[in-house]
């Protein structure tokens, strides 16, 4: 029962973070249904017309082809099924997912491009010749595409586009600061309020916290180490309760009893300062930073929804 906060989130969060590495192009595989996302709009039927392309969803009036989705709702089934995950057992909104992922991506796309940026064909070129390189020759390329549901053309305005977001979150991210303050924390965790104030007694009157911790917490992940949290930053624990308490006292200061959804806890501060930023905190907080950007732009961009057979 760990409170240090996973990095797995949903597929709004999975794709921030592949878009972070730089392989968006990879595909869609991991959906996680815990973090916040924006509300998509509702769906509306696009009157249909004799030479309209349907459509999934627009941006800005920039649309997202019903094609694209359906082949990226493909190669999504087609992952879950290579880890032998039953398609009957996920979430019945993975598709709405998978479009939300569409819709993060067309939105860091075009932050990129109204900020003056845009890709060559050259560079796209330069991009496929290496991808060729990699698979071992263009043949074997297009017997990778073609198993991916992936169109020559369709594959060249994908990675277009992964490359302007690419750009769109390096500038996002790059505003992240890399040391920020922090707390190195330790906590007991008990089911029953009345042994929480017991406990708190005993440790006003001197007792050993980590003894304590060992006797009675119930997060088994920290226990063994007398409730040891390790240090940690803003944001990166599961409980934000825990995570208040703690940034709100001084080194060597013990809480009152904090409740959580877990239960009753007790945390001691045992150092507080600058620090850099751990690999997975600070990915992280790039996550962070460019979910608040995406989020952001909802207020300021129109996105439609088109309905979804």
């Amino acid at each position: 029962m760990g409170i240090i906060r996973s990095m797995k989130k949903m597929h709004h969060r999975y794709i921030i973070a592949l878009i972070i590495s730089g392989i968006f192009i990879a595909g869609c595989t991991n959906p996680q249904p815990t973090v916040q996302t924006p509300t998509l709009p509702p769906a509306t039927a696009a009157p249909p017309t004799a030479t309209s392309v349907p459509i999934a969803a627009s941006v800005n009036g920039e649309p997202i082809l019903l094609s694209d989705f359906e082949d990226e709702v493909a190669r999504f089934e087609d992952a879950k099924i290579e880890l032998g995950i039953d398609l009957a057992t996920l979430n019945d909104d993975y598709r709405q997912q998978v479009l939300q992922a569409l819709i993060d991506r067309r939105l860091l796309s075009l932050g990129a491009r109204n900020a003056g940026n845009s890709i060559s064909q050259a560079v796209i070129d330069e991009r496929i010749e290496e991808l060729s390189y990699a698979h071992g020759g263009t043949e074997s390329l297009n017997t990778w595409l073609a198993a991916n549901h992936y169109t020559s053309d369709s594959f060249r305005a994908a990675l277009n586009e992964d490359l302007l977001a690419a750009i769109m979150v390096s500038e996002i991210t790059a505003g992240v600061p890399r040391e920020i303050e922090q707390a190195h924390a330790r906590h007991i965790l008990v089911a029953d309020k009345e042994l929480a104030e017991v406990i708190h007694n005993q440790l006003l009157d001197g007792a050993d916290f980590a003894i304590l911790a060992q006797t009675y917490s119930l997060d088994l992940s920290t226990r063994p180490a007398g409730g040891d949290l390790s240090w940690f930053a803003p944001g990166t624990l599961t409980m934000p309760e825990v995570e208040e308490a703690a940034f709100g006292l001084e080194a060597d200061e013990i809480s009152d009893v904090v409740q959580s959804p877990l239960g009753y806890h007790l945390v001691q501060v045992i150092e507080r300062g600058v620090r850099p930023l751990a690999p997975r905190a600070l990915q992280l907080a790039k996550e962070n930073a460019v979910e608040a950007w995406i989020a952001s732009q909802y207020t300021t961009v129109e996105v439609e929804i088109v309905t979804i057979p």
